[in-house]
């Protein structure tokens, strides 16, 4: 199921990986254990956060994706369910198709 992850990470935190380099390898190793679709990184409220959309196949991933956001930069994760285009789309026609 494609996902969207959006962490938070805490200032202090975030800025000692910052110090030591670590943020990089949290974030370049997140991006590539999930294959993800897109990531962005981003300043939200003027904490660092960043947004990662990939594939979960199951919800046993969840330790493994978070535990080092929630490790290196105590962050703040919020995983949800999302579609694209075509996703949407497909949903909207399933629903025309039987109505309610």
């Amino acid at each position: 199921m494609r996902m969207m992850l959006r962490a938070v990470m805490d200032t202090e935190a975030a800025n000692e990986a910052a110090r030591t380099g670590a943020i990089f390898d949290i974030s370049r190793g997140l991006v590539d254990s999930l294959n993800a679709e897109a990531a962005y990184f981003v300043a939200d409220g003027g904490q660092r956060s960043c947004v990662v959309i990939f594939d979960m196949q199951d919800s046993s991933q969840m330790p493994a994706i978070c535990e080092p956001l929630f490790q290196g930069a105590k962050a703040k994760i919020t995983l949800s369910p999302c579609m694209n285009l075509e996703d949407l789309q497909k949903g909207l026609a399933q629903v025309q198709s039987n109505p309610t």
